[in-house]
């Protein structure tokens, strides 16, 4: 690829201007059917050699478009904010929604190709950076984004003689800083890394585009007719009539397999026994949460359950537990028209929180193996591919040491059927029952199979399932705080031992 790149690509100016003010009012078309029918996003990466005019693109491609339906970011040095969450969490944050065209300038390639050039990871761990990055960009195309990726490339020659062009010239000589030059030094080690690099990361879905930097009229008009085919590609496909799925259907679910009628879920508790033992779990979430080695850690607590199975009351049970500026609680509905403008799991990553935070999700990203599944509200493929995409979710949270707890409250049919009557009959309850609640008991069956699916197929040794007999409300939110308790102790003598291995 690199030695294409490298070839001359001269045009001259009269050819760029009269093709430059056709691809103008082309891409400004384009962009103006993109907005106006919503279809998809379009996500434009930037990387490459410096010096190989990969700034000057990009402001180019603001230039001939409109910029107000562009959004451009440059993704430098981690905040500390941004260093605080896994490091995928300011990429997700940034993606264009539906209708817009964003461009990342440097994205998630930059740092693992530097840092493996610097010799600063493994391979092992380079490795897994770029499966997590394939993973990634296959799961945004999936989602129907439309992803563009250009590779910028000057040779060693041609990249020296650019510097020091920039260089001479007062109006462009702050645009050349002493790590461009260091980078030149390194010239032939970000080659062996990169081309390697390109073709492992090049998929069918997300391939590179190689861009000959040498000419800037010739990369210019490149990159803006490889955009403009793109977009009409995408815009002019007419919808055709959608084929029946062909995903083979799960096996049914076997009574002594289902991990739910396997509960007993009838568990002895007094109102008296749960006084005594909630003080004592509950002052002992309270000094975990303030121990000194908590500042190092983050918790995400999972809440999913029936219908009525109590998630509400054991969650206020364990931010009675804590301070309230250490919590923080996500209550998840339908999704907004915002959210539905963006990947699926993009309104659950922007939640995540800071070190010493605990974000509790009163329901979750389970959404799309449970009610989406059970409703139709999305394809059999999307579901079944996203059992993958969560437990990829859920290790990027682990490897950042956020605690990830999950909380499945089960209950009885009969119970739910009391509770909810419970509810109609007291004022203050009454909020809480809805019609959608008793059309939901219509399809018990097909939800405790979804349940157990999603507990075979998305119980980790980094996120496991923790299942709550919730027929008595007390011994579930004791449960509940035990196994809380027990995921942060854990998670601080990780924190003490890696200590202890550095030093």
């Amino acid at each position: 690829m690199f030695e294409s790149a490298e070839l001359n690509h001269d045009i001259s100016k009269a050819v760029y201007r009269r093709e430059q003010a056709k691809l103008r009012q082309a891409l400004l078309d384009a962009q103006n059917e993109l907005r106006q029918s919503g279809h998809f996003a379009v996500l434009i990466l930037i990387a490459g050699v410096e010096g190989a005019g990969k700034g000057e693109t990009v402001n180019l491609l603001n230039e001939w478009m409109d910029p107000r339906y562009i959004q451009t970011h440059a993704f430098g040095v981690q905040s500390d904010e941004e260093a605080e969450r896994p490091h995928m969490w300011r990429f997700w944050r940034a993606l264009p929604p539906k209708g817009r065209i964003g461009i990342f300038f440097g994205a998630w390639h930059t740092q693992p190709i530097l840092e493996r050039v610097m010799g600063r990871i493994k391979a092992g761990e380079y490795d897994r950076r770029i499966s997590e990055i394939q993973r990634m960009e296959k799961m945004l195309c999936d989602e129907g984004v439309l992803l563009l990726k250009f590779w910028f490339h000057l040779s060693k020659k041609q990249q020296k003689k650019r510097l020091k062009q920039l260089a001479r010239d007062p109006k462009t000589s702050w645009r050349v800083t002493d790590l461009d030059w260091k980078m030149l030094e390194r010239y032939d080690d970000f080659t062996a890394v990169c081309e390697p690099f390109i073709r492992r990361t090049s998929t069918a879905e997300a391939p590179w585009i190689p861009v000959p930097g040498a000419d800037p009229q010739y990369r210019s008009l490149a990159v803006g007719r490889t955009l403009l085919a793109a977009l009409r590609e995408r815009l002019d496909d007419k919808p055709v009539k959608r084929l029946p799925d062909r995903t083979p259907p799960l096996l049914p679910a076997l009574d002594r397999l289902n991990v739910i009628r396997a509960l007993e879920l009838d568990q002895p508790m007094t109102k008296d026994e749960f006084r005594k033992e909630f003080d004592k779990w509950q002052g002992r979430l309270n000094l975990l949460s303030r121990h000194p080695r908590f500042s190092e850690i983050s918790v995400v607590a999972v809440f999913e359950g029936n219908d009525a199975a109590g998630k509400g009351g054991a969650i206020r049970r364990v931010t009675r537990s804590i301070d309230a500026r250490r919590y923080h609680t996500v209550s998840i509905a339908a999704p907004s028209e915002e959210e539905r403008a963006q990947p699926y799991l993009w309104r659950f990553w922007r939640h995540l929180p800071r070190r010493r935070i605990v974000t509790i999700f009163d329901r979750s990203w389970y959404g799309r193996v449970l009610v989406e599944r059970v409703e139709g509200y999305c394809s059999e493929a999307d579901w079944m591919r996203a059992y993958g995409e969560i437990i990829e979710f859920e290790h990027a949270l682990a490897r950042h040491d956020v605690v990830v707890v999950k909380f499945w409250l089960a209950i009885s049919k009969d119970e739910q059927h009391r509770r909810f009557k419970e509810r109609e009959k007291v004022g203050y309850k009454r909020f809480k029952i809805t019609d959608e609640d008793w059309r939901n008991r219509k399809k018990w069956d097909e939800y405790e199979r979804a349940v157990c699916d999603m507990v075979d197929r998305t119980s980790t040794s980094a996120a496991p399932w923790t299942l709550i007999e919730a027929n008595n409300k007390y011994y579930a939110r004791i449960k509940v705080l035990k196994t809380l308790c027990g995921a942060i102790e854990d998670a601080l003598k990780r924190v003490k031992k890696n200590k202890n291995k550095k030093k």
